[in-house]
């Protein structure tokens, strides 16, 4: 599970819904100072049981260089309602929420679109639709198909605790089988709410609706490898990782970026969510790559 480093936004940033064609979004939309150059507009999809927050620490080094950076719920996470209906998180339909949202954001010219992990599948399905609808793609931490197995099995897991426990009862059982992290020097181990992240966490994840995750997760575990159809998408791609990664081996994000003849980017320190675990240098690679489009 991603651990934001904090759940409150900073100044830059506002939580405003996002109305689109397809129902309303909540957001987390982080503006450049009044009077700055406006670079250009970004789009910030989250991954498997993350949330807009999982962006938080981007928002402000993203801002600060010129770039609108909107972080969003899809539905059925967090703070977007969703129904209860696994077929509603088909992938399809969770990419042509996608193209709306970026309808809807009403910038100057086509925004930036990043997805993390599951959300870089989506983002993936989201350009396959259409690829006129974006400046460019980054995945990032997100693989070239499914998860590797020992993922897959816990994804699998998961699938099967929420199809008989309540949401409360599954989280104590995941809080039971994997401590809390260490501290990290980067973003200091806990959230703005105190010294432990638990309760924002918990929160959180209540707040899922669990015939997202079970959809979701067994996306995870079947995606094709579409890389071939992707490549032939013409628009600018960025392939961005940790250093290490248990769900998608670097070895596979390597010749996933060389098969796209996409930008690559290994981010020291960090692993699965370098959004997360090196929020600066992270935002450092993003901007240079969008800048370097211009």
């Amino acid at each position: 599970m991603s651990r934001p480093p904090t759940f409150t936004p900073p100044p830059c940033a506002a939580a405003r819904p996002l109305h689109t064609s397809r129902g309303t979004f909540a957001t987390l939309d982080a503006a450049p100072a009044e009077g700055a150059e406006v670079r250009g507009t970004v789009l910030l999809l989250p991954g498997f049981t993350g949330s807009k927050e999982d962006f938080i620490a981007l928002l402000e080094p993203l801002a600060a260089a010129g770039y609108r950076a909107v972080s969003v719920d899809g539905r059925g996470q967090y703070e977007t309602a969703g129904p209860s209906d696994v077929a509603a998180y088909a992938q399809e339909e969770l990419a042509r929420d996608v193209l709306a949202q970026a309808a809807a954001l009403d910038a100057p010219a086509r925004p930036h679109l990043l997805g993390h992990s599951l959300g870089g599948q989506i983002a993936r399905a989201a350009v396959l639709l259409a690829p006129d609808a974006f400046d460019s793609l980054t995945l990032m931490s997100s693989g070239p198909a499914a998860i590797v197995p020992a993922q897959q099995a816990r994804a699998k897991m998961l699938a099967d605790a929420l199809a008989v426990l309540s949401m409360e009862e599954v989280w104590q059982a995941m809080r039971a089988m994997e401590p809390p992290p260490p501290q990290d020097a980067d973003t200091g181990g806990a959230t703005a709410e105190g010294n432990d992240d638990s309760e924002a966490l918990r929160a959180r994840w209540l707040r899922h609706n669990p015939a997202q995750l079970i959809a979701t997760g067994g996306q995870l575990t079947r995606e094709p490898d579409r890389v071939a159809e992707l490549a032939a998408a013409p628009l600018p791609k960025h392939v961005i990782s940790g250093e290490r990664d248990d769900t998608w081996p670097l070895p596979l994000l390597d010749d996933m970026a060389s098969r796209l003849s996409a930008h690559r980017t290994v981010i020291d320190g960090a692993e699965h969510s370098p959004n997360t675990d090196r929020p600066r240098e992270t935002a450092a690679a993003l901007t240079s790559f969008w800048d370097g489009l211009r």
